[in-house]
């Protein structure tokens, strides 16, 4: 349809009157009215989402909702006490129109809307070329619009009350550019999911570390570990591998999810988010032991907060919308030597997805085997890492200095792809003008922008040498500033790995920081070597370690990598379970799970084995206690002095300082999870009464999980 072909008809006190020449008409009437979507989770604020175009209608919005804190009470404690302000994940649905939105389309497209809005109603305008672009435009203008008034409106609110302004994504719900709301944000957010594919999507994690990164926001937060169908078998050392994952991705400062109250004292694990996990609250029953776990994040942040990235390639998101950060799998056709023949030819077979096959993950939920799970992408460029960035950071930020594309906040890139054509966007929209113009004055400067299949190795020949060189499955991020360079690793694998990692760096003396023990030591073994430093590193199963390397040279212990088992003879354990008033003694530790006594085998909570052993004390080097198998989390005390809680693999405590000649006493107690104790109680066995919980999801079958210490206990030496 072309325009002149148009009749814009007035309406006259809202009535249609008008004279038609003669002919067949169709007459299209176009207004505009709310979605009907509910703010579902508002409570007793329930009502119609507002309008996120609208200034007036956000400003409403914020003044009747979080400035009402501070009307109702004291204002000047308020603002003590309140600090932030969260949106959190976009759940609200989209909007395409607004009172605003022709004016404010024609202010930043140049040309009038109106009349073109049959192309809103599916009807096309002047040629299919014409009719993409002008609904390009529309919704250009939208996601234009979501960072310039909402975004806007809230950051101003937030400082008004002198709150930090802290956000999760807006994509894929809305239509607009995933990385751009950023801008306003002072702490962006991202999520990722515990056992949850069909919801965990990697996109979340991506736009907000790459937001942050190229508008120089260095806290990066992550909602973690949220769970669509939660079964109670949750523990740290399942929980680890997943957080170090999202650590080397990018995010530095962890929110749980979630944290529900339970008002029952007398009904437990209680209350939670309908079975929506993960059950981090006060009747989880490894909540005090969780403090190790939360000692090693802080720690980790502490290290990731330093600095700032060190990331070599920069992926242009392109000028379609909408558009979000480009995906690891999405640049392997693009990319095919930096990824390699074999991250190819697995890639190639997935995307076959030959017979369709379907997986159930987690209980009752079918979906796709060939989805690309984020665990099967650990470190995909093999030592390289990137950053998308979108076309406001192209036109507005960056700029050339020394051969690389940098921009205000310190992000800094020597690569530069320029995405082409792929399956789901087969037409590859051309660059316009401008951003066009922008690439060739960063290419004329020096900036790598590589010819598409790249199928060279690595970048070597650019003089950009990949910045670790690690097994397959290990994961890694670089942080770097003025006394340090932090290079946190961890391993991704469920077993024990010895290899050595290669560094991107020379002249320093490297130091392992252990974030699980708290411990700094020398490795036993290092090397420089054509300009980069080899560090033999062991990582326990799903082990991690800082590979430290300070601008200033410091003393600090040497790694003890040689053992020596010690023999210590405990010839029979006391084993008490409190929550049903049972003990029992036994020659060797056990599985609870396979024990007769229903009491027992259905058993959830704490338990305290304790055994004598005879000590003497005629050697040098430090006494260490390996647990063996232990389901799930374990406390160590001899002689009554607390020597740490073991959570994850090497399950090891260093008993040294607590040992004395003579008899000794070892405790350790030991917690499992609720899963076995929810089976018992589904069938009648429950262990000890008040045994509830409105999550009504369990493990698949009719099996037990193992609990309780099951060893073997061993003792060993360290030597220097």
């Amino acid at each position: 349809m072309q325009p002149d072909e148009l009749i814009n008809l007035p309406l006259y006190q809202g009535r249609l009157t008008a004279r038609l020449p003669e002919g067949k008409w169709r007459i299209l009437r176009m207004g505009h009215t709310a979605t009907g979507h509910v703010n579902a989770t508002a409570g007793g604020g329930k009502g119609l989402e507002c309008d996120k175009f609208s200034t007036k209608a956000v400003q409403k919005q914020f003044s009747n909702w979080f400035a009402e804190m501070f009307k109702k009470t004291d204002e000047a404690v308020a603002r003590r006490v309140l600090k932030y302000m969260h949106v959190d994940s976009w759940e609200c649905g989209s909007q395409n129109w607004s009172d605003n939105f022709a004016a404010e389309f024609k202010k930043r497209r140049g040309y009038d809307l109106m009349p073109y809005l049959p192309l809103l109603a599916g009807i096309p305008m002047e040629s299919a070329a014409r009719s993409e672009q002008i609904l390009r435009d529309v919704r250009t203008t939208i996601g234009e619009l979501v960072t310039d008034v909402f975004y806007t409106v809230l950051a101003d609110c937030a400082r008004q009350y002198d709150c930090r302004f802290s956000a999760e994504c807006v994509a894929p719900t809305m239509v607009s550019d995933g990385l751009m709301h950023y801008q306003k944000v002072d702490l962006p957010m991202g999520e990722f999911w515990l056992n949850s594919p069909t919801h965990d999507k990697p996109n979340d994690m991506l736009d907000a570390i790459s937001g942050a990164h190229i508008y120089g926001k260095n806290i990066i937060q992550a909602e973690g570990f949220t769970e669509i169908r939660g079964v109670w078998d949750e523990d740290p050392a399942m929980l680890k591998p997943l957080l170090d994952r999202n650590y080397a991705l990018g995010i530095n400062k962890l929110f749980f999810h979630v944290y529900t109250h339970n008002p029952w004292m007398n009904h437990r694990p209680g209350m939670t988010l309908d079975g929506i996990g993960l059950f981090f609250q006060r009747d989880q029953t490894w909540w005090e032991e969780g403090k190790s776990f939360v000692d090693y994040i802080t720690r980790c942040q502490t290290l990731l907060q330093y600095g700032h990235p060190v990331v070599d390639i920069a992926v242009f998101t392109g000028e379609e919308m909408p558009r979000r950060s480009i995906l690891p799998e999405r640049l392997v056709s693009m990319l095919p030597g930096i990824y390699g023949a074999e991250r190819v030819e697995s890639e190639r077979i997935r995307l076959a997805n030959e017979g369709q096959p379907t997986r159930v993950r987690p209980v009752g939920v079918t979906h796709s085997a060939n989805m690309a799970d984020p665990e099967d992408w650990v470190n995909p460029m093999r030592g390289y890492a990137y950053d998308s960035f979108n076309k406001d950071a192209l036109l507005r930020l960056a700029k050339a200095e020394n051969g690389r594309m940098v921009l205000p906040g310190g992000a800094s890139y020597k690569v530069l792809v320029l995405p082409t054509a792929r399956p789901m966007n087969p037409d590859n929209l051309p660059l316009s003008p401008e951003a066009q113009a922008k690439v060739e004055e960063l290419r004329v400067a020096g900036v790598i922008i590589p010819k598409l299949p790249y199928r060279e190795d690595d970048f070597s020949s650019f003089g950009v040498e990949r910045d670790v060189l690690l097994p397959a499955d290990v994961a890694y991020t670089h942080r770097s500033g003025e006394e340090y360079e932090i290079y946190f690793v961890a391993n991704q694998v469920d077993s024990l790995r010895t290899f050595n990692a290669s560094f991107r760096i020379a002249g320093r003396t490297p130091e392992l920081w252990n974030a699980v023990t708290g411990t700094i030591t020398r490795p036993a073994q290092w090397k420089e070597a054509d300009g980069r430093t080899e560090v033999a590193l062991s990582l326990p199963a799903n082990g991690s370690v800082f590979v430290v390397f300070p601008k200033e040279y410091s003393e600090v212990s040497p790694e003890r990598t040689e053992r020596e088992p010690v023999s210590i003879l405990i010839k029979e354990w006391t084993v008490t379970f409190p929550s049903v008033r049972k003990t029992v003694t036994r020659p060797v530790l056990f599985d609870w799970s396979k024990e007769e006594d229903e009491k027992i085998r259905y058993y959830a909570g704490h338990a305290t084995y304790r055994g004598l052993f005879r000590w003497k004390n005629e050697q040098d080097g430090r006494i260490i206690l390996r647990l063996g198998k232990v389901a799930n989390v374990a406390t160590v005390r001899v002689n009554s002095i607390a020597c740490g809680t073991a959570w994850t693999a090497p399950y090891e405590v260093d008993i040294t300082d607590a040992l004395r000649n003579g008899t000794n006493v070892l405790e350790v107690e030991v917690v499992n999870t609720w899963a076995n104790a929810l089976r018992g109680a589904d069938q009648d066995k429950a262990p000890f009464e008040g045994i509830w919980t409105n999550a009504k999801f369990r493990l698949p079958g009719d099996g037990l999980l193992p609990a309780g210490w099951m060893g073997p206990c061993e003792f060993f030496r360290t030597k220097e």
